[in-house]
Order: C-alpha cells, then sequence, then structure tokens
C-alpha cells in the first residue's frame, strides 16, 4: 500500500473567520473540511469552551463558525478527555456540547462535527460510497489507545461502511520534530526509545493497518507555524484552542 501523501491546507481567505481548508475536499467529497487558525494576533479566534476568555465572548466565535457552515443544522462538540469514545449523530439543531468524547461521526447532511485542538492531530474520516463522515482528536493517548480504530468503527456500525473505501486526512499538528517526549510516550505510540514521535505518521500507519486505502498528512505544524496557528506546547500554555471541522453538504 503506497505510503500517505502530504495534503497541505490552505487558508481561505475573506471569510468571515479565520479557517484553513483541506484542499479538493469540498468539490471532490461535498463537505466543509478545515481548522480554523489563530486569527489576528491582538484577538485570537479563541474556541475554548474552558479558557480564560468570556464565555459570551467564546460562544459568539462558535456561533460565527456554526453561520459558515451552508444548510447547517447542528454543531457538535465534546469536553474531550484523550480517550477513544466516538458519539454517533442521526439529527439535532443548534450547538450540542458533549461530555466525555473524542469524536463524532453521522451520515447526515447539515450537521458540523468539531473537535478542539492546539497540538493534537484532528483525524478527518470520509467514505465517499455511503456518504458518512468521522471527526476525531488525536493526542498521544488518543492515538496509543486507538481512536482512529474507534472512528473506523463508528462509521462501520453506523453507516455499513467498508474501511477499504474510507478517505483520512491527519490534519494541522505538531511534527515529530517539536514533539519530543520521554520513552513512556514513544513505548505507548510503538516508538522505540524517546525523543521525536511523529503523532501523524503513527496514525497514518495505523489507518493502513486498518484497510484504508487513501492516506495523506498535512505538513502544516502548530509549533513551527504558531503566526498561523495554536500551540500549547509552543505557547507554554497560553494559547486558547483551535476547532477542526467537517460536516456534509447536501449531495
Amino acid at each position: 500500500m503506497a505510503e500517505p501523501g502530504a495534503v497541505a491546507e490552505v487558508e481561505v481567505t475573506g471569510a468571515p473567520i479565520p479557517w484553513f481548508e483541506v484542499p479538493g475536499w469540498g468539490e471532490r467529497y461535498r463537505v466543509m473540511a478545515g481548522i480554523t487558525g489563530r486569527g489576528s494576533a491582538a484577538a485570537p479566534f479563541d474556541l475554548g469552551l474552558a479558557g480564560s476568555e468570556p464565555i459570551g465572548q467564546v460562544l459568539n466565535r462558535w456561533q460565527a463558525l456554526s453561520h459558515s457552515f451552508p444548510t447547517g443544522r447542528g454543531t457538535a462538540v465534546a469536553r474531550q478527555v484523550h480517550g477513544t469514545v466516538v458519539l454517533w449523530h442521526e439529527d439535532f439543531q443548534g450547538l450540542a456540547v458533549h461530555q466525555g468524547a473524542d469524536g463524532h461521526a453521522t451520515a447526515k447532511p447539515g450537521l458540523l462535527l468539531c473537535v478542539s485542538a492546539a497540538d493534537c492531530i484532528p483525524i478527518y474520516l470520509i467514505d465517499p460510497v455511503r456518504r458518512a463522515i468521522a471527526m476525531l482528536h488525536s493526542g498521544w493517548r488518543g492515538t496509543a489507545a486507538g481512536i482512529l480504530a474507534s472512528g473506523v468503527r463508528a462509521l462501520v456500525k453506523g453507516a455499513g461502511s467498508d474501511p477499504t473505501d474510507l478517505v483520512v486526512h491527519c490534519g494541522v499538528g505538531i511534527c515529530g520534530a517539536c514533539y519530543q517526549v520521554g520513552p513512556e510516550v514513544s513505548k505507548a505510540c510503538g516508538v522505540p526509545g524517546a525523543g521525536e514521535v511523529d503523532l501523524r505518521g503513527v496514525i497514518a500507519a495505523q489507518a493502513r493497518a486498518e484497510g484504508v486505502a487513501v492516506v495523506t498528512v498535512s505538513p502544516h505544524c502548530t509549533a513551527h507555524m504558531n503566526d498561523r496557528f495554536m500551540s500549547h506546547r509552543r505557547s507554554e500554555g497560553r494559547d486558547g484552542r483551535m476547532v477542526a471541522f467537517l460536516g456534509l453538504l447536501p449531495s
């Protein structure tokens, strides 16, 4: 099976919110797929629900994100716990904040699936045959525990997906060179020794092991590109949270 290809998210100019799209997916798969950016240095576009910014201001940003999704009915997000729970969504309206999950899946057009990130890897899954999607949050704990496999299983169970039909993109996150870890983290992720861990590389290998034929990886690093993205590690915890999102458009 071929190695994953590099697919770089592209900044969307003139948009009401700062965001970067996965190029070509809108036309090819009829989805809205991307991640919010830092925005202005003076007023970063922080979407963290548990941060220090006034909650009213943060919710206004969430509303702006929801309104940017054409024909959007509902927006799903969760208070993430670095686990492997993936929620299946049939239909709902408005902003739905769930507890204790790190992924979302649906076959319903108009629902925007979201995960927050600021170094962790957002994973986008599409079944273009059955028109189903999943959006996952994967730090080292989620990567080691198998959040990718949980996302695949959610699509198999919820939509009858065949893993060989799936398309997976490992999105904007911290690169291996910037992610220096101890031996316990390396071992958990299946990487020998201590030092650099390329989470996207590990996730891509997991996707291939699940039978996924099309796997791509973003070259963008949150730490290297801290002027465009938020990085918890680079900022020593001062940065807020971006949101990666995936939603089915009407076919």
